[in-house]
Parts: structure tokens; sequence; C-alpha cells
């Protein structure tokens, strides 16, 4: 068999367009914002944009990569904000003595604030998200409910839960200790980094060094042709939604620990919108099938590289959802029939001129 010109490879590669899309909003700040790639150290830890895009960008890779295998099956989780909210809400109950009846006051400052150690705290908010996606996937694989439909109660009932949680209030976190994953350093990097790094290996060893990735791709393509093979597809779209709220669990910890508080009406909102985003950005399909995890991981970095560009240079906050609008007809436009068969139509005459010169 003939093999493809490089060209061709590298462009039908599903980093291609991720790729493409950072280093197309790397040179704009290049031009526009020179001082955006200036990196410092201060205190033994490197600070400036770059560091900033990849510490943001966290949370929202680490829910890019549970809502990629959900995606990867045919089905979409809208309900990881609120799985966040649930999470952070959890966190700062936890932390907090009053348990949520009380304002916390400036005085706890330290770890002996808090009777819960950190690991139950950790686990107890992992815990919470894991079952927020066991639930969404119940009501997907055993319930036969629509994902759309099933993630949408979630993700209207989820913020509620987590207002219930903190009695309403936008509680602060003072508890030190729980500050490194949102704040922490290890050789000069954001903890965040490393969490994410791990979160990916783990999830990419077993989606492509044991046949679930398989199994994930084959439900996305047909699902009822998967489950004559004898494959559980049940089981498999289970396993997915609780990955996925497994993720945005981890992602609340992150998150409530960066901004040191949490507000249950305004943490990780809009995540599932930006995560979807993050994964067709990687060039995994809304109907489901092929896919990959560090082309989604990079699609959440392109998001957060824009987000952060556009402060830079002064688009106010309020404007930055017109030129995500933006973001999004471009994926729309690159990733159309007709993009791909002009591509292919320019590769191809390339590929005839140069065999004409040789």
């Amino acid at each position: 068999m003939k093999k493809k010109p490089i060209l061709h490879r590298i462009r039908e590669s599903r980093l291609f367009w991720p790729l493409v899309a950072l280093g197309i909003i790397f040179a704009f700040d290049a031009i526009f914002e020179p001082g955006f790639f200036k990196i410092g150290i201060l205190d033994c830890h490197l600070y400036g944009n770059l560091i900033d895009v990849i510490n943001d960008g966290a949370p929202l890779m680490l829910v890019a990569i549970g809502m990629t295998m959900v995606i990867a099956t045919g089905g979409i989780d809208l309900s990881v904000g609120a799985v966040i909210a649930i999470s952070a809400a959890l966190a700062t109950v936890l932390i907090n003595p009053a348990l949520g009846n009380q304002l916390i006051t400036n005085d706890i400052l330290t770890k002996d604030a808090t009777n819960t150690p950190l690991p139950i705290i950790v686990l107890v908010c992992l815990a919470a998200g894991t079952l927020c996606g066991l639930w969404n996937g119940w009501l997907v694989s055993r319930a036969k409910i629509q994902p759309m439909i099933a993630t949408l109660v979630l993700m209207v009932a989820g913020r509620g839960i987590a207002q219930l949680i903190t009695n309403g209030q936008i509680m602060t976190i003072y508890y030190t200790p729980y500050f490194v994953f949102g704040n922490g350093y290890i050789l000069g990097l954001p903890v965040s980094v490393f969490i994410v790094a791990i979160v990916l290996v783990l999830v990419w060893i077993g989606a492509r060094r044991t046949s679930l990735g398989l199994f994930v791709e084959s439900v996305g393509i047909n699902a009822k042709s998967t489950f004559y093979s004898g494959i559980s597809d049940k089981n498999v779209k289970l396993l997915v939604y609780t990955l996925s709220g497994f993720c945005g669990g981890v992602a609340g910890l992150i998150l409530s620990s960066y901004v040191h508080s949490t507000d249950a009406n305004n943490i990780g909102l809009n995540y599932e919108l930006d995560a979807i985003l993050a994964v067709v950005l990687g060039g995994t399909l809304m109907s489901g099938g092929r896919f990959s995890l560090v082309a989604s991981a990079l699609g959440a970095l392109v998001i957060w590289a824009f987000t952060i560009s556009m402060y830079t240079i002064g688009v106010p906050s309020n404007a930055l959802l017109a030129g995500k609008a933006a973001l999004v007809l471009l994926v729309i436009v690159l990733y159309s029939d007709f993009t791909r068969r002009f591509m292919n139509r320019l590769f191809e005459r390339k590929g005839s001129q140069h065999g004409a010169t040789d």
C-alpha cells in the first residue's frame, strides 16, 4: 500500500488544527502584545501569561478529558459546570466548622480552623463528582433517557444543590493547605498542571492500552452493532459518564482552591459549553466515534490562550462572549466539508506539481 505524503498525514492528525489555532493566537500576541510571552521567576516559581494559560486552563482540560469520552460514545454532558459547583461547595462546607450556617470569619486562617483532614475533603469531593456522573450514566444507559435531557436535569438542579450546601452564601476559604491545588507549585510549575497530567495519562492508558477506547468508539459509531457483538454498550456509557463526573469533581477542587472561595451560582459557569468546544476543536465528532484526549486538552488550551489574549489587549469581559462566538464560527468553518475538500485539492495540486518537477 502506498503511504500517504507526510503533509497529508500531518493534516489528518487530530492535533493539527488545535496546534494551528494555538499558533495563530500566539502570532497575534507576538504582533500586538509582545510582552505576552514574558516569563519571570518569583519565589522559586514561574509566572507570566503563558503560565496563566496552563494554570487557568487546567480545570477546563480536566472537564474536556471526561467530555471527550462522553461525546465519543455519541452522548453529551451538560452538567459538568453544576458538578464543579457541588464539588467546590462540599469542599468549603467541610472546611468551614459552621457547616454553611454562618458566615466564615476572618480569624479562620490556619489549618487548625477545620476538623476535617485534607485527604477526607478531597475524597468526599471526588466521590460527590463521581456519584453525579454515575447518576447521569444511569439515566442514559439504564433509564434510556436522551443524554441532553438526562444531563440537563443535573445541570439545572446541581446549582440548587450547591446553593443548599453553602446555605446560599459566597463562602471564602482560609484553609491554607487547601490552596495547594490551585495555587501551589512543584518544580516551578503549577500543581494543577501535574494533576491534569496524571489524569490525562491514566485515562489515556485506559483508553489506548486496553480495549476500552475501542469499545467507546464502537458505541459511538453504532451502539446497536456493538451490543450484538457482545459488548455491553450500557456499561460503556455508564463508565464514561462516571469518568466525566469524576473529572468535574477534580476541576471543582482546583477552581475553588484557586479563587479561595465558592460561589455556587457562578463557579464553573458555562464550563460545559467551553468543554464541548474544546472537544470539537480536538477533532472529535459530536456524532461519536474516534477521539483524541491530547487534542481535546490542546483545545482547552486554545480557549484559554484566546481568553487571556483578549484580556491582555484590553477587551472587556462582557465583550468576551462575542469573541468566543467568533472562535466557534472559525471552528465550524475549519471542520466543514468545504474546508476539507479545499485542503484536499490544495495538497493534491501541490503534490502533482512536486511530482512533475521531480
